[in-house]
């Protein structure tokens, strides 16, 4: 009997929402010292779009890594955040633009990701993509860039 209401919960629920109203989604992004590619510190995917309102978790899946966000590299409205090392973080976006992402002890070495969020042309798109990034974060992060809208 309670499984065939569920079904009817769940139409009733989503009926009572406003026009438009989607749910938001839960993404992953594993923290590697290797990625499926062979390249080593990274995260895995690298580079994510997704819609206000969206969680994205930082998973650590291997130890010695952290997930945080890159100073400049925040739209207006955006929080920061900042993951202890070895546990995973769940962020919740809500602000449109782009936000680079680093893990502090590989930051030059090139562990870096990108995270879109929102449709449309990201509103800080420009000063993002001006920060300076050392190392081989450098040649990865403009890798990042170039995915957007492809």
């Amino acid at each position: 009997m309670k499984r065939a209401l569920l079904p009817l919960a769940a139409a009733i629920f989503a009926a009572a929402l406003p026009a438009g109203t989607a749910l938001a989604e839960d993404h992953e992004i594993h923290m590697l010292n290797r990625g499926a590619d062979g390249q080593s510190m990274v995260f895995e995917p690298a580079y994510l779009e997704v819609a206000p309102g969206d969680t994205v978790t930082f998973v650590a899946t291997d130890r010695a890594h952290n997930a945080e966000t890159i100073p400049g590299m925040v739209p207006e409205g955006g929080e920061t955040f900042r993951g202890r090392m070895n546990e995973d973080v769940s962020v919740t976006f809500t602000a449109d633009g782009v936000y680079g992402v680093k893990c502090l002890p590989h930051y030059g070495l090139g562990m870096v990701a990108l995270i879109k969020v929102g449709e449309g042309d990201a509103p800080n798109l420009d000063a993002a993509a001006g920060v300076r990034q050392p190392g081989r974060a450098r040649q990865r992060m403009e890798a990042l860039f170039q995915q957007i809208d492809d």
